[in-house]
């Protein structure tokens, strides 16, 4: 597909299955295009569903001078750890679905703003606040039972980082509404905004920018809603991508 080639000033990128090869690394003509365009002052965010934690090693590791959207919007930091924005699910309804998940045999992990929590909820969990849940299985009889359950608890926003999982923010917090807002701060549109990602938590962000690109191991989904699909991200698909559209 020929896309006209728009005035790009920010590269949002998601980073498990986009930005990160399957052995969790940035190949080297990805950091290098990633280098190319912050040499043309171009911001380039990441967007993920990762909490602060196991992200920020890769910020720096990049040299990344922007904001940082975490826990698929339901958090905005700069680039020197500063919390701009949060938003929380209730203590209740992360744990009815812990509860709804294990009766099912899920496997699960929740983050609140201190810790991340694997297939366990921790007994103060009314003390805490909590920024998102994840159940996983490979059995789609599961997946389908569950996703009907959740779908009688009000306030929630449910995606996927894979089609084995569903991640729950609350309603409304995503990836395109965080990224509308760092555009805000920046002072730019979404129009001049790429976004790249491969599941449906990015599907969002890659309707509403300005270029829409989906991996080359993207979601069928994401590939259809998407303007472009680039290369796997074993096969510097962002890197592609970001020499196509933005230098």
């Amino acid at each position: 597909m020929n896309q006209p080639k728009k005035d790009i000033k920010l590269i949002a990128l998601d980073m498990d299955g986009t930005l990160l090869t399957k052995d969790h690394e940035v190949t080297p003509i990805t950091r290098q295009a990633i280098a190319d365009a912050m040499e043309k002052d171009i911001h380039v965010v990441l967007s993920t569903g990762r909490w602060l934690q196991s992200c920020y090693p890769y910020a720096e590791s990049l040299g990344l001078e922007s904001y940082l959207i975490t826990v698929n919007g339901g958090q905005i930091w700069t680039k020197d750890k500063q919390l701009l924005e949060q938003h929380t699910l209730p203590a209740e309804k992360l744990e009815k679905m812990y509860h709804l998940a294990k009766e099912l045999g899920m496997s699960t992990w929740m983050i609140s703003t201190d810790d991340m929590y694997r297939n366990c909820i921790p007994e103060d969990v009314h003390e805490q606040q909590w920024l998102k849940f994840g159940c996983e299985s490979h059995n789609e009889i599961i997946l389908e039972k569950m996703l009907r359950e959740l779908s009688y608890i009000e306030g929630l926003e449910i995606t996927n980082s894979l089609p084995t999982n569903m991640e729950i923010n609350p309603e409304g917090v995503n990836k395109a509404q965080a990224l509308q807002k760092v555009c805000n701060k920046i002072g730019i549109t979404m129009n001049e905004v790429m976004a790249v990602g491969d599941s449906l938590n990015d599907i969002k962000m890659i309707q509403q920018a300005g270029i829409g690109v989906a991996m080359g191991n993207a979601q069928e989904a994401v590939k259809k809603a998407a303007d472009f699909v680039t290369d796997t991200n074993n096969n510097d698909g962002v890197g592609k991508a970001i020499k196509r559209f933005a230098l």
